[in-house]
């Protein structure tokens, strides 16, 4: 059996050394159109800024290593620009001469490609470059060699703010433009906006909002859509990529959503002699069953093990992904799994939010750092639909135990049971994922109800008032614009001063004490709610509404 995949990196080598080690006797054929077939392509931002210092070190695999221990064929440079399905036969370039070559089985691995936008000025443009490959690293490692001093980053996605930072750490003045209200869109706004506060604090400019409308002076200026335009040494287009599917559309094969690859379960395409991985394929939400594109490592890598099971004869399905994420912005990271609030809004879900703040270890001990963790799930069933976290260290580790969760079929109300290792240095006897389970079982439960951040100026509007039952030293840092002020230790002796017939909004700064509060008025007879994250996170993502008490 003849089995040529085309393209390399995750899902095309994950595939084909799967497959020798299943079939010693199949000739395994690489085609990899650019030089190198196995590369760290999420590692390219860090080369930049000399964070990982050697080249070399990208570079993964070599065809002599992969043909040494694997005995695979493997061809860089080798484009394939036509398939002829039923005659099961590729049209190959190499070196500006064609070959066909024949298969028994096809496997498509093409990934996905930067997005290129139509902007005026941009195809006449010098000095704009995309990031796909080392080649792409390359040419930018180039242009820092000319000593440039300003850099623009068009797209604040996960691979735009790493170029930004490395392009920073650099020594560069970096100007970042995002098209959204906050940067990275894949997290809802209130999380993003710790990242946004993190560029700014590392002197990053950060312009969200905003469209380059043109490039002008060969690429050194741009004209952005609020009519001001920016000068730039070079710029770094990130604006997204899109299924490099061009060779799938033209073989006839059937593509879908945003011109991904179709393919079933056993990633098969319309042609069941094709099958197709990574970047390039539509998979399945695995919260919504709803088609989608998720250009992840990790999915890629292993679909190509699948896949390789699949063509092997070993039965695997794609059970779907959720898109888990995780991403380091200076002394910051945001992770994700599953579906955003805006996404289960998108959905028509049924859904509860809650935010927890906790540290990556236990709080007495040195060096204890902030955890934000976000949930989304039904309140109904407990299904788990997302999560989110933000933080300096230890998200990767929660994050993960929530996809872990999800992937499980586990609810809200298994989180809390969840054993987690535990001593000082490492985390806390209740870990910030436990308590995720118990807030959100107190939402379920219907012992806590919440206002959301950004329900709360609606909510005053109605007539409610905000208690804010944080001591008279922390209103200091920053007071509510209007707000009520009774420290949670004196409001059972001061509860003759609030109104029964009054509905209430209360908060502390992270959420506990305001909960506590709400337990104590509710069985009191009150009518209140917790305002979820409380002011850590209301101060964040809506500075403007905070006000200096002492001026």
């Amino acid at each position: 059996m003849k089995i040529i995949i085309v393209g390399g990196v995750a899902g095309g080598m994950s595939a084909a050394t799967r497959l020798r080690r299943l079939n010693e006797e199949a000739e395994i054929v690489v085609l990899e159109k650019g030089p190198y077939v196995s590369f760290a392509n999420c590692g390219l931002p860090y080369y930049l800024s000399g964070e990982i210092k050697e080249r070399d070190a990208l570079l993964v695999q070599t065809p002599e290593t992969l043909a040494a221990r694997f005995q695979l064929d493997v061809r860089p440079n080798h484009e394939v620009t036509a398939i002829f399905p039923e005659k099961k036969r590729i049209e190959v370039t190499f070196g500006g001469k064609k070959s066909l070559e024949n298969y028994d089985v096809l496997l498509l691995s093409p990934g996905a490609k930067p997005f290129k936008p139509a902007i005026a000025g941009l195809d006449e443009a010098d000095h704009v470059y995309t990031i796909r490959n080392v080649p792409d690293i390359d040419l930018v490692m180039e242009e820092l060699e000319k000593q440039p001093k300003k850099a623009v980053v068009v797209g604040a996605g996960f691979i735009g703010l790493e170029m930004a930072e490395n392009l920073k750490k650099r020594g560069l003045e970096v100007t970042i433009i995002e098209l959204s209200s906050h940067v990275l869109p894949n997290l809802d706004e209130e999380m993003a906006s710790y990242i946004q506060n993190e560029l700014t604090k590392q002197k990053v400019t950060v312009r969200t909002n905003c469209a380059v409308t043109a490039f002008e002076n060969n690429g050194q200026t741009l004209r952005l859509n609020d009519g001001t335009t920016i000068h730039t040494d070079f710029t770094i287009l990130s604006v997204g990529v899109q299924p490099d599917s061009n060779l799938a559309k033209m073989a006839g094969l059937k593509t879908g959503m945003r011109g991904g690859i179709v393919v079933n379960e056993q990633y098969q395409t319309s042609d069941p002699s094709i099958y197709a991985v990574g970047d390039a394929i539509i998979v399945k939400h695995q919260i919504t069953g709803e088609d989608a594109l998720i250009s992840l490592a990790s999915p890629a890598n292993r679909q190509g093990r699948q896949v390789a099971d699949t063509i092997a004869g070993i039965p695997r399905k794609n059970q779907g992904s959720l898109g888990t994420s995780i991403l380091r912005v200076f002394d910051q990271s945001a992770a994700s799994t599953g579906l955003t609030e805006k996404m289960a809004k998108q959905a028509n879900l049924p859904f509860s939010v809650v935010h927890v703040s906790g540290k990556d270890h236990a709080s007495y001990y040195p060096q204890a750092t902030d955890i934000l963790l976000k949930l989304v799930f039904n309140p109904k069933t407990g299904e788990i639909y997302g999560a989110q976290g933000i933080g300096e260290k230890g998200v990767d580790k929660r994050i993960d135990s929530l996809a872990t969760a999800i992937k499980g079929n586990l609810t809200i109300f298994d989180l809390p049971e969840l054993e987690f290792t535990y001593a000082p240095p490492f985390g806390s006897a209740k870990d910030p994922v436990n308590m995720l389970g118990y807030v959100a079982m107190n939402v379920a439960e219907g012992l806590s109800e919440m206002v959301q951040w950004h329900e709360l100026s609606d909510a005053l509007a109605n007539g409610k008032i905000l208690l804010d039952v944080r001591n008279k030293e922390e209103l200091k840092n920053g007071a509510f614009k209007k707000a009520l002020n009774i420290p949670l230790h004196e409001l059972r002796c001061r509860i003759k001063e609030l109104d029964p017939e009054q509905e209430y909004v209360v908060s502390c700064h992270s959420g506990l004490r305001s909960y506590l509060a709400e337990r104590i008025l509710k069985q009191a007879g009150f009518k209140v709610k917790n305002l979820d994250g409380a002011f850590a996170l209301y101060h964040t993502v809506r500075p403007e509404e905070i006000v200096d008490p002492q001026k």
